[in-house]
């Protein structure tokens, strides 16, 4: 991943023999999609005038507005190693933007830049995303569908032959590196076949095509493994779910705003002010960081997951832990973000909380260094540790209170974000489960 012009584009296409160009976004939901084009029409693409009907993608506009163009993003151009040789493919990951050339207001990318231009404009120069997501590894059919037989029964940091996954996540690094990623470290997880690859981080933009990119490969590789990889939040009862930690920063030019070496904790008044605006925001803006139904499975207690609205620099039970370095590595870890999450939009409502609490001169809560799953309820309530939403219904019900929240989405994404996971919750509520048959079937 570097910076690339179109000759250097056409130039690379032409060397490696490269057949086909993903052109590829994300929809509000976070699934990505693409529109896939023969060589001979690169030209076209590269002066952003491939069009596609933007009325067949989730949350994008009614058929009689469908006409969007893809922007594509030059820097982003890779060719997937696992392409075949004959022709190989590679992608550019895109903008949507209106006929008239102006950003697509329903397009979770570009409204991360929208919120990134509100934080320049606080004279800070870039948002640094350092992120962790954890997946499981489930083995595959006859049929080439996923099961629930996991591929191993190996626990945190266990190797080969307990861990089965190491070969399919070594694949999965190779793969990663080969495309330009910087891989920081790879290892299983708590629950059997869980894992986690953690890369380096990047500025907010570069770390949420990372993040798609990621799950891209892995799925991809996992598949050639005879295995599904899912970032289901928590697809166990019984076992740890899968979380994706957001290790944050501000910077001013090459300082980190965080850090402030004489204060207690190392941390400076911007980065108190940026947690205190996490911390008051959080309960608006997690339909977004945790926005499917199954998401809040794992939000509950005893399996390390953050239920509690606290931060502090010395235990990993709140919802804000600061890890240990500083300097330029001083950052927050918001550790209630999990892999189901559209990370531009995760991206920007994290970003605009923290920019509020930096306007405001929020002050954070004192922190929380004890366990606090192991505090009582009266003891919770006297440190002031309010509860994170206990499902999407409550979660979208605090988002449409929180107006700071909305603003960081835009309403065309807030409306067809809520209107989405709305009837998504419904399904859910009305559709008969396993577990109420076997409880309630021969007991009634």
């Amino acid at each position: 991943m570097g910076k690339y012009t179109k000759e250097d584009i056409k130039q690379i296409v032409n060397d490696n023999n490269v057949r086909y160009i993903r052109l590829q976004f994300t929809d509000i939901l976070g699934t990505i999609k693409n529109v896939e084009i023969p060589v001979s029409q690169l030209d076209k693409a590269l002066d952003n005038k491939m069009m596609f009907d933007g009325s067949s993608i989730e949350g994008f506009v009614r058929i009689e507005e469908s006409d969007m163009y893809l922007h594509p993003d030059l820097d982003t151009f890779v060719i997937f190693p696992w392409s075949h040789e004959k022709g190989k493919v590679a992608r550019l990951i895109c903008d949507i933007a209106t006929p008239d050339g102006q950003p697509f207001a329903g397009d979770p990318r570009s409204n991360l830049k929208r919120v990134l231009k509100k934080m320049e404009e606080l004279g800070f120069t870039s948002f640094n995303l350092g992120p962790e997501p954890e997946f499981f590894l489930f083995k595959l059919d006859e049929k080439g569908e996923p099961t629930l037989e996991v591929n191993d029964h190996g626990g945190y940091f266990d190797l080969a032959p307990t861990d089965l996954g190491e070969n399919c996540r070594r694949d999965i690094v190779l793969e990663l590196e080969e495309m330009g990623f910087e891989i920081e470290a790879s290892h299983h997880e708590v629950a059997p076949g869980q894992h986690e690859i953690d890369f380096k981080y990047a500025d907010a933009i570069t770390a949420c095509d990372n993040i798609q990119t990621f799950k891209l490969v892995v799925k991809t590789i996992a598949r050639k493994h005879g295995l599904h990889a899912t970032f289901m939040p928590k697809p166990l009862f019984g076992e740890a779910g899968s979380g994706m930690h957001f290790n944050v920063s501000l910077f001013r030019g090459n300082e980190n705003a965080f850090f402030n070496a004489n204060s207690e904790l190392g941390l400076s008044e911007t980065a108190m002010q940026f947690m205190a605006g996490v911390l008051h925001h959080v309960q608006g803006f997690t339909a977004i960081t945790n926005p499917t139904v199954n998401s809040y499975k794992r939000l509950v207690p005893g399996y390390e997951a953050p239920c509690y609205v606290a931060w502090s620099a010395q235990n990993r039970s709140p919802l804000i832990r600061v890890p240990s370095a500083r300097g330029l590595s001083t950052r927050i870890e918001v550790r209630s973000v999990d892999p189901s999450a559209n990370p531009y939009l995760a991206m920007a409502v994290l970003l605009e909380a923290g920019l509020e609490g930096i306007r405001q001169d929020m002050v954070p809560p004192a922190p929380i260094n004890r366990n606090i799953y192991v505090m009582t309820e009266t003891e919770r309530k006297a440190n002031g540790i309010e509860n994170l939403p206990a499902s999407l219904d409550d979660a979208l019900r605090l988002l449409e209170k929180d107006e700071i929240v909305k603003d960081a989405l835009g309403s065309h994404i807030y409306e067809n974000f809520k209107e989405a996971k709305e009837i998504e919750y419904e399904m859910f509520r009305s559709v008969v489960h396993p577990w109420e048959r076997e409880q309630y079937l021969k007991m009634y």
